[in-house]
């Protein structure tokens, strides 16, 4: 499981699957999650601009990234 940490208050989806290296750009980003492909707490999350905050676990391709303070 990979961590990323917050620098401010929250990381948009899209900004968490980029920065974790599990997509290569926003368009990337932006069809797996309009394609139902992304977990966010265990939910199908289909929204990229979703605000992570601490604590949330956000699963793709059998992958997680914990986001953390």
């Amino acid at each position: 499981m990979q961590t990323i940490q917050l620098r401010e208050e929250y990381i948009k989806l899209g900004q968490a699957l980029k920065a974790a290296g599990l997509v290569d750009s926003g368009v990337d980003a932006k069809f797996v999650v309009q394609d139902g492909l992304v977990k966010v707490n265990n939910k199908v999350e289909y929204q990229r601009g979703k605000k992570l905050v601490a604590g949330d676990v956000v699963e793709y391709n059998g992958e997680q990234i914990k986001i953390t303070q």
